[in-house]
């Protein structure tokens, strides 16, 4: 697959969704989807990503065909898991860290 272990989502916090979408559809034309008041998915015509209300600092997510070997290949190469594998609207992701301490998560549709 094309997009497996590759950087296919990005999301950035606000305080909330309906300035931002604004701000982006207005200056440069994005397209949004919300899934519930405090997140909003956008698509720039390139690259798809998010807003969200819940967290502080950007949130970079990789694709993975496999989860769970991409799961252990993280462990196995020194990351460690902050957040289990969970489902969302979409498909399923687990987040961790890298050694020194960025956060990124990996996500599957499969």
């Amino acid at each position: 697959m094309a997009n497996d272990n590759r950087i296919d989502y990005v999301e950035f916090p606000c305080s909330a969704t309906a300035p931002v979408k604004g701000f982006y559809a207005k200056a440069f034309g994005w397209k949004f989807t919300d899934y519930g008041p405090d997140y909003t998915s956008f698509e720039d015509g390139r690259l798809s990503g998010g807003f969200t209300a819940e967290r502080r600092v950007p949130l970079i997510v990789l694709y993975s065909a496999d989860l769970a070997d991409c799961e252990k290949r993280v462990r196995e190469a020194g990351g460690k898991i902050v957040k289990p594998t969970f489902t969302f609207p979409g498909g399923r992701r687990f987040h961790f860290t890298d050694p020194s301490g960025n956060e990124l998560a990996a996500w599957s549709d499969k």
